[in-house]
Order: C-alpha cells, then structure tokens, then sequence
C-alpha cells in the first residue's frame, strides 16, 4: 500500500477565530466543494466540532456512481486545528489535518492530507490518472471559492 501526500496551504487576510468558525463547521464543506461532486451532509451536526464527531456525506466521485463516506473528527483544538479521518468511503486510508497559524497578513490553513487507495499496483495507475487529478482539480476549486469568501492570499500546493 502506498501512501500518497497532498499539503495546501492558503492565507486569508481574516483572524484565526473567523477560519475555524467557517472551516470547523461540516455544513461549509459543500460549499468549497466542485458541484459536479454533488456533496451533501447526511448526518445532523451539533452547534460546535468535537474530538468523536462522526459525520456522514454523500458524493458522486463519478458520474452516476455514488458513495457514502464516513469521517470522524478525531482531534480538534479551536482554533489551532482540527484532524479528520475517513472510517468509511473510497479510501483505503484518509487522515487530513487542517492547521490555522496566525501570520502578518492574517491567517495561514494548511491542508495536509495523507491518502491510499486499495488496489495493490493497479492503485498507483488509478492515482495518478484520476485521483490525483481530482484532488488537485478539488483543491483548485476550493482555493477560488475561498479567495471570493474571504479575499486573495498567496496559495501552494504540494502532491506527492
């Protein structure tokens, strides 16, 4: 199994408080989603993120398939950051760490993800013909959504 790499990073010139607000709420995430995923929350979501929280989705990865995928948040420290973990869904393995560091020109979020997909070697060629590719179209998407919420920072992204 290989386990595959992607960090983000983004500043918005707004305050850590007002990032966590937005990205710790799960209902946001559809919104910083491309439409053509088709992401919608399936699960109630209580006033505020904690360490156990499990939430459910729905998605269309692919035209005409649909997939339910479970995450736990298994960390959060408001407003420093938050962990969530796929317990069910696509991935074979899925731990994302979002950071939130105060910075002169506001406030810098990492994304950085760790992923695998099943598949044996037959993985490495799905990954890096269409996971990879949709990751990144994903991330670029959400860095644009941002950009217009929040207004322009500086931006890189990094796969490996």
């Amino acid at each position: 199994m290989r386990l595959y790499t992607l960090q983000y990073r983004q500043v918005f010139p707004i305050s850590r408080e007002t990032a966590w607000e937005f990205f710790s709420d799960p209902a946001n995430l559809a919104r910083i989603t491309p439409p053509w995923l088709n992401l919608s929350v399936t699960s109630p979501l209580p006033a505020e993120m904690y360490p156990g929280m499990l939430i459910t989705y729905r998605l269309r990865p692919v035209p005409g398939v649909a997939v339910s995928w479970v995450t736990e948040i298994t960390q959060a420290r408001k407003p420093e950051f938050f962990v969530d973990e796929q317990r069910f869904g696509p991935y074979r393995f899925w731990h994302h760490q979002h950071d939130f560091r105060p910075v002169a020109d506001g406030v810098e979020m990492e994304d950085l993800v760790h992923y695998a997909l099943g598949f044996g070697p037959l993985g490495q060629v799905v990954n890096r013909l269409l996971v990879a590719p949709r990751l990144a179209e994903i991330f670029r998407y959400r860095r644009m959504v941002l950009d217009r919420r929040f207004g322009s920072g500086s931006h890189s992204p990094k796969f490996s």
